[in-house]
């Protein structure tokens, strides 16, 4: 029988999200990543357990995580009913739909029919009444985004979700879905972009406008699919998702410039006393403006070792200018 640990709030800071209520653990669980049957039960338990007793008490998911898609959801409903039943209230739980999750024209994109009985879906895989957050995982071409809206606001209104969120939505997109929620009464809560140090797009726009609406953001990716876990500072190394050629991080991305550019890296990280994970980590939620930073683990020890980067959130103006020669930022 799992208890957790009775100082699991003392370390983790949290961060209010927006104008609302909510406050999120500086780093939150992504279980994009290894959370399905390729991976020992126990592992995934123990992954979920570190986490919960280091205080990240957010776990993000979509519907079409796993590999296959939805096992990542089943994984957590099994962790929640053996571990994690009694903590439920201690805990935000989001869940996205937007991808392609079954065949038809009903199984992806942004229609109210498509996201409602996706919501559905998610919530019998998880065994759960509602979760905390439910996004549009992707902005769709060919449906009004009043109907896509819609959707979100007709969730909390079901009652099977308490706020609602966007992810990868451009700053136009993410200004009009506000407004739209908004006069229906239901607050955009947060943005999921993409976002690290090899990745700053939000910052042509995106973060301003998340700033002037109030809303909240938490970026997946701060590690660039392990480009900033240190591992590549030698080349590609075996069983790396850059060496099986994945379709998130093909092995032509690893060129010697960026080899460079992470070792440069590695030596600020160094001077700093972190690994250029940590740094990584940091540097997505320095000055506050990034809520959340979204964090995969295959171990408990990785969740450890991430946890760590909020023991030194704050840069210098030499260290932050370093930063940027290295990694320039886009005019």
């Amino acid at each position: 029988m799992y208890t957790a640990d009775s100082a699991r709030y003392e370390a983790m800071p949290y961060r209010r999200t927006g104008r609302s209520g909510l406050k999120l653990p500086a780093l939150s669980l992504g279980l994009w990543h290894n959370f399905g049957p390729d991976r020992p039960v126990e592992t995934q338990r123990q992954i979920l357990r570190r986490a919960f007793d280091l205080g990240i008490t957010h776990f993000d998911l979509a519907n079409n995580y796993g590999p296959p898609p939805g096992v990542a959801e089943s994984a957590l409903g099994d962790a929640l009913r053996a571990d994690f039943a009694p903590y439920r209230d201690e805990l935000v739980i989001s869940t996205k739909a937007g991808y392609l999750m079954w065949p038809g024209p009903y199984g992806e994109w942004g229609s109210r029919k498509y996201l409602l009985s996706s919501l559905d879906q998610s919530l019998t895989r998880m065994g759960l009444d509602y979760v905390d957050i439910f996004y549009s995982h992707r902005p769709d071409p060919e449906t009004p985004l009043e109907e896509t809206m819609g959707a979100l606001h007709s969730a909390v209104q079901q009652g099977k979700a308490l706020y609602v969120g966007v992810s990868n939505y451009s700053p136009e997109q993410t200004r009009e879905a506000a407004r739209i929620l908004g006069e229906l009464g239901t607050p955009l809560l947060i943005h999921q972009p993409r976002y690290s140090m090899l990745d700053r797009r939000p910052e042509e726009g995106l973060l301003d406008t998340l700033d002037e609406l109030q809303v909240g953001s938490i970026a997946y990716s701060p590690l660039e699919q392990g480009l900033l876990t240190g591992r590549y500072l030698d080349g590609i190394p075996e069983g790396s998702r850059a060496a099986s050629d994945s379709p998130f991080l093909s092995a032509d991305t690893v060129t010697e410039d960026l080899v460079r550019q992470l070792r440069a890296l590695d030596d600020i990280a160094k001077s700093r006393g972190q690994t250029l994970a940590q740094l990584a980590l940091a540097w997505v939620l320095r000055g506050g403006r990034v809520t959340s930073a979204l964090i995969g683990a295959s171990s408990a020890r990785q969740v450890e070792d991430s946890v760590a980067a909020t023991r030194a959130l704050d840069f210098d103006a030499e260290e932050l200018a370093r930063i940027d020669a290295i990694i320039k930022p886009r005019p």
